[in-house]
Order: structure tokens, then sequence, then C-alpha cells
């Protein structure tokens, strides 16, 4: 990076942070595909709908929660390795949500720091990244590399935060899942729920998000009035 663009980005006093999966990239439902056929391997039948459920979790807390108690580690690792290598196998034909890229340009040329705070493996973000064709924008990314402890914990977020030189008043995130807002508000950062994941407007508002919108596109329709809108008034003392 070179001086000038250091400079410039220490002078962003505000910032959005945006979950992929679910949020930027219409993604969820083939993770949950994964985690099931991984699950499947092992010989354990877990329900596509609980699984989706906690698709938005870091991998050791979803198998926390939906593995039998006495499972052993040998069986924890080579379901995380199936659901790696099965997801990669629709990296093909994942796509971007409408107006998904637009959101995150639009957010960044209004002078936002736009970081993509995701706890997805490193490899997988790669790609995702790839397909979001938004890097230009984009001024710092999180992956599981990156976070001691996922989603519900806030560290990934936290991670972001110190990247960008920015605090938790002074930041809004995007997310799709409760376990992004539970994450978020850990830390006092407000978050804006996108239904576009698969969970609910009711269950989001419920978790504490502040508003929801069904899309990307639909909260590039209405950003004035959201709270990224409202986020663009002078920055907190």
């Amino acid at each position: 990076m070179s001086a000038m663009e250091e400079q410039a980005k220490s002078l962003k006093q505000r910032g959005v942070l945006f979950d992929v999966d679910g949020t930027l990239l219409d993604s969820s439902y083939f993770h949950a595909i994964a985690w099931w056929q991984g699950f499947r391997q092992q010989g354990l039948t877990v329900p596509m709908a609980s699984i989706h459920r906690h698709i938005g979790m870091g991998g050791d807390r979803l198998l926390d929660r939906l593995l039998p108690p006495d499972s052993d580690e040998d069986t924890r690792k080579e379901i995380e390795q199936a659901h790696g290598a099965i997801f990669s196998t629709f990296w093909p034909v994942i796509r971007p949500f409408d107006a998904a890229t637009d959101l995150v340009r639009t957010c960044a040329e209004s002078g936002f720091a736009v970081a993509l705070a995701s706890s997805a493996h490193p490899r997988d973000l790669h790609v995702l990244r790839g397909i979001l064709e938004a890097d230009a924008w984009i001024d710092c990314v999180t992956s599981s590399a990156d976070a001691a402890e996922s989603k519900p914990s806030p560290d990934i977020l936290q991670v972001a935060l110190e990247r960008l030189g920015l605090r938790s008043e002074d930041v809004v995130y995007v997310g799709d899942s409760v376990w992004d807002v539970q994450a978020a508000a850990r830390l006092d950062i407000g978050t804006i729920g996108l239904t576009c994941g698969g969970i609910s407007e009711a269950e989001l508002l419920a978790a504490g998000a502040l508003e929801v919108y069904a899309d990307p596109r639909a909260l590039l329709r209405d950003l004035e009035s959201s709270p990224i809108g409202k986020l663009a008034g002078p920055p907190s003392a």
C-alpha cells in the first residue's frame, strides 16, 4: 500500500463492516448442503433446517451444537474437511446477491472505510472475494485465521476495527444471521440485518438488529435513511 493510500485510509472516520456468506453472496445454503453431506459421511443424520440455522457460526461452534456429545476429535476433523472439500465444488455457481458489489462501492465512495468482516476459511474467502469483484473498494478483510474464537464471539469484528483504526460507535455491521447480530452486540456495534441468507426479519430483530432489509439491493435503495446513512453525521466525540 502506498503512503498516499495509507493517508487516505487514516482520514476515514466511519466504517461499514460486511459479513460475506449469505449477506453479499448467495452461499449459505451451499454451506448447509456441504455440512449435511459431511455429517452423512460419518453416518450422522442431521436435519438440513437445523444446519441452516447454525450457518453464520464458526464451524467449530456449529459442530459443538450439532454433533452428539460423545463424538471424538477425529470425527470433527473428518466432517470439517468434508465440508471444505464439498463446499469448494460449489464455487463455480456461487453468485453475488443483486447490487451487492454496488452496495460496497457506494459505501466506499460515500467516504466510509469498508471491511469484509468474515470468519470464512482463508481459501474460501479468497475465492468469494473474486466472485464479489469489490476489492477496489475494500480497506481490510478478515478470515477465520484472524480469530481466536469464532462467531458469535466478536473476535473477527474486533480485528476489523483495529485494522481500520475505528471505534465500535463509528461503524455499522451488515450481516444475515443472528450470530452476526450477537457478535456485534458484544462490542456495542449496531447491526443491519438482511434476510437474503434465509433468516427471518423477526428473528434478526429479536436478536437486536437495528433494521432489517431483504437484500443488498433493498439496503442500497434506502441507504441514506438506513443506520449507515445516519452514521454519516459528525463522528462521535
